[in-house]
């Protein structure tokens, strides 16, 4: 509609209701595509009959048989809105409108979907950092002169691990009372000290010594750290012969291990030999006896 469609001389001869009725059922017409053609139950709807032959004695509406060269003949009951179509697009033009828009909304979305899949796809694709690129060269090149030989004096390199040689079930917890870890500062032990080292490692690589894969330098560092933890001498001695009558590895894990079963005790020195002759009491007989022991032991509570 037009901004002056208000003071339109049709519009104000048809009136207020019949110009409602020609707004709902133009809104129709546009809605379905029908080219300006109200059906007569439409109009029948939204309207009553005086308001439809207002519109068509205003000119805004023409009924079957009408005069006017430019609007098409509506069918019997039918109305046909006056020049619908030099104000409004016809129904095939409307159709292509939509195709086309359809068109370009499918284009679209296959466009949003193949710049989907190239960053998806170059996101799978493995980057070569900077850092290790010319690597594989770089080895090849390298002369065997130029590689580095590990020593035994290496980490991990000379004598045997912690645990090797010991049943994972029966290793026990390590106690921070008695380990420490390698490079720590432990205080001497007033009994034993490098000498005191010296001479068990001696002692037990004399006796033990060829049946051990281990070296004497790992030897002599598990017992420096047992006496610099505080273990006396001959505790650590005892263990000692231990692990090599076992042949187990000497370490910090194995000395502890062999530690705690020396220390456990024999078989019945925790038992209590009961006296087979002696009577069974019961509860009342016993607190009977037990009431008679203080009163025997108590001079007041005897003249109580």
């Amino acid at each position: 509609m037009d901004d002056t469609a208000h003071v339109h001389p049709k519009l104000l001869k048809a009136g207020n209701p019949a110009v409602g009725l020609w707004m709902r059922a133009g809104a129709y017409a546009a809605q379905h595509l029908t080219e300006g053609t109200v059906p007569g139950v439409v109009a029948q709807l939204y309207g009553t009959a005086p308001q439809a032959r207002k519109l068509v004695a205003a000119g805004l509406w023409h009924a079957a048989g009408h005069s006017c060269p430019r609007c098409p003949q509506p069918a019997e009951g039918d109305y046909v809105m006056h020049d619908f179509l030099v104000y409004n697009p016809t129904k095939s033009a409307v159709e292509k409108d939509r195709e086309k828009a359809a068109d370009r909304q499918r284009r679209a979305r296959e466009k949003a979907t193949e710049r989907q899949n190239q960053t998806r796809n170059r996101s799978d694709q493995p980057r070569e950092s900077n850092s290790f690129a010319g690597e594989g060269s770089a080895e090849k090149t390298e002369s065997a002169s130029e590689s580095i030989a590990f020593p035994d004096l290496f980490a991990g390199q000379e004598g045997s691990s912690q645990r090797d040689g010991v049943d994972p079930s029966r290793s026990p917890r390590p106690d921070p009372s008695l380990t420490t870890s390698y490079g720590g500062s432990n205080p001497p032990h007033p009994q034993g000290g490098k000498g005191a080292a010296a001479t068990l490692v001696e002692e037990w690589w004399s006796s033990y010594g060829r049946g051990t894969a281990q070296s004497r330098k790992t030897v002599a560092r598990a017992v420096e750290d047992a006496l610099g933890n505080g273990l006396a001498p001959e505790l650590l001695a005892a263990a000692l012969d231990r692990l090599g009558q076992t042949s187990k590895p000497v370490t910090g894990g194995t000395l502890q291990f062999a530690l705690s079963d020396l220390r456990r005790p024999a078989a019945g020195a925790a038992v209590i030999p009961l006296n087979p002759n002696a009577p069974r009491l019961g509860r009342a007989a016993q607190a009977a006896a037990w009431m008679a022991a203080a009163v025997e032991n108590d001079p007041q509570e005897n003249v109580r």
